[in-house]
């Protein structure tokens, strides 16, 4: 893996317009839905970013055909597939990896898989999947950081009623695919119900699974032996359309982003508007929208409490924090899910900030506070992107340092700033 850093001159406000890639956190499950079906399935609007191709490095290290329709299209044909040749070296690198274990499952009946790696954000146990897929009848073993399941009769022979634990996205994708594959009914309660959560319901309805409350926290799934082939468009991505809003706003900038699913970023809307930042937005049809930031005059504290969908998503939670130190009083900034999530807060008080750490999931961030430009690094995907706002509105020169974790979630970034005017580039970083 090349090392590579970001260099940032601060201090110029972003304008113009960016468009936004598609989601994300839809594309990595889409994909190992894919693994459902003999058949071709075709997805559009793929975001190029680093867990998508190792998302296919992936399948096709199982025998997947992967051909390119488009920049941005794909063709996914897994008729001969071998659970065992999985390449478990990027498994261990990839927390989307996880993803993988409900359709291999459901398709061959067992599979054995090592933990998965990912970003540094805090303890994220498997304990919701194992607890979940116990709850199906499947048989776990747990053998030197690798766990392997095997599927019984008796689970393809009756109907499921699974409570999750907490309201895990990953989990509920796994049990989306792993009961779309199943002749029976399965009702899941506390289910998450994020805008990618749907994109992957939405899928699996044109494979040929029956899918009822879609969006909401109780889903239920009508399977089948054999699911078909399907197309499929991504959603633009919420968290990249919120990021880069908070990024305007922060520079005090005037520029447009387009393409917004307007529905899905209902929250971070209202919490923007709460902390003054001034916008218009321009719909469109089918809840489209572009959404143009305007300078703001001043900016408020506030209190930013991460929920589940459709509340305040905790991967916008760190961009919230920068806007924070431009922000006058003090704002409280809470995030139960990972005890990770506020790394990033030392890395801004390097920089002048005034944050303060009051536990693993609480912090307190006083301003509005000048940032000047230092070595920082990036922790995780949406830490990683908060740093580069932070490099953006700090005065002189900011380096990010493993900027593999920004790239992992955000396509080709620094070319999309410096169309709106940002002094930034990416260079090959100094051992």
């Amino acid at each position: 893996m090349k090392k590579e850093q970001f260099i940032i001159h601060g201090g110029i406000p972003l304008k113009g317009e960016v468009e936004l890639r598609g989601s994300k956190n839809a594309a990595t499950p889409i994909l190992a839905a894919t693994l459902l079906t003999k058949k071709p399935c075709v997805i559009d609007n793929i975001p190029l970013i680093e867990d998508v191709f190792r998302m296919l490095e992936l399948l096709e290290s199982m025998g997947a055909k992967v051909q390119w329709l488009g920049k941005r299209k794909v063709k996914i044909h897994n008729d001969k597939i071998d659970p065992k040749k999985l390449d478990e070296s990027i498994v261990c690198q990839l927390r989307s990896s996880v993803l993988l274990l409900g359709p291999i499952l459901a398709r061959f009946k067992k599979v054995t898989l090592p933990t998965p790696g990912g970003c540094v954000i805090g303890a994220r146990s498997l304990d919701t999947h194992l607890i979940a897929l116990k709850d199906f009848g499947v048989k776990i073993r747990g053998v030197s950081e690798k766990y392997s399941f095997e599927l019984n009769d008796r689970t393809l022979e009756k109907n499921h009623d699974i409570i999750l634990k907490e309201f895990s996205v990953t989990t509920t994708e796994n049990v989306l695919m792993f009961a779309s594959l199943l002749p029976k009914t399965t009702i899941v309660r506390l289910a998450a119900s994020e805008p990618h959560v749907q994109d992957l319901a939405r899928f699996l309805v044109k494979m040929g699974s029956q899918i009822d409350g879609i969006g909401t926290h109780y889903l239920t799934i009508k399977g089948k032996k054999d699911l078909g082939s399907a197309e499929f468009c991504l959603s633009p991505d919420y968290i990249e359309a919120g990021t880069l809003l908070i990024a305007i706003a922060a520079t005090k900038g005037q520029a447009t982003v387009k393409n917004v699913r307007i529905d899905h970023i209902e929250a971070i809307l209202y919490k923007l508007r709460e902390m003054g930042v001034r916008m218009k937005i321009k719909h469109k049809k089918n809840n489209f929208a572009d959404v143009l930031i305007l300078p703001s005059r001043a900016l408020k504290a506030s209190t930013i409490q991460t929920l589940p969908y459709p509340g305040l998503p905790t991967d916008i939670q760190a961009p919230f924090g920068i806007l924070a130190t431009q922000a006058t009083g003090t704002t409280l900034i809470h995030d139960p899910m990972y005890e990770g999530r506020l790394r990033y807060v030392s890395e801004l008080n390097k920089m002048g900030a005034n944050c303060m750490l009051s536990d693993a999931h609480r912090a307190f961030i006083v301003g509005p506070t000048p940032l000047y430009g230092n070595y920082i690094t990036s922790f995780d995907i949406r830490a990683g992107a908060t740093l580069l706002i932070a490099g953006l509105i700090a005065r002189g020169k900011t380096v990010i340092d493993n900027i593999y974790q920004v790239d992992r979630g955000y396509e080709k970034i620094e070319k999309r700033l410096r169309k709106m005017g940002a002094n930034i580039k990416r260079v090959r970083s100094v051992e």
